[in-house]
């Protein structure tokens, strides 16, 4: 036997399969592992305080002691900058006043970068 082998006997092994390569798989991209974190749902239902600083100034206690209903105290802030948004006592974002059917309210106009996590320190 020379190893030849015909048309028919060839067309006949590509069709059975044997011949055909398996197709190949696209290489596994796995994600990077995930570290172990726990279900953190719980401290969604943690009340904090959240408050709004309009602004602030440094007084003496003989102005404050001087202070009656008629008095005005300068604040450092400008009329229409954003006001300081307060988590716990730390900065958490800016923001402006709005009015929803008569209550004051909150518009975030910018997030200060600190992660709740360091709000949490």
């Amino acid at each position: 036997m020379n190893g030849d082998i015909s048309d028919n006997e060839f067309e006949s092994l590509l069709n059975e399969g044997d011949l055909n390569p398996a197709p190949a798989e696209p290489p596994r991209v796995e994600a990077p592992a995930q570290p172990n974190r726990p279900d953190m749902s719980f401290f969604g239902k943690i009340p904090v305080n959240v408050t709004l600083e309009v602004a602030s100034v440094e007084i003496t206690l003989k102005e404050l002691m001087e202070v009656d209903t008629s008095s005005v105290i300068m604040l450092d802030k400008l009329a229409g900058e954003p006001l300081d948004v307060k988590v716990n006592g730390s900065l958490f974002a800016k923001a402006e006043v709005v009015v929803m059917n008569g209550n004051y309210g909150l518009r975030i106009v910018e997030l200060s970068g600190t992660s709740l996590d360091e709000l949490t320190a």
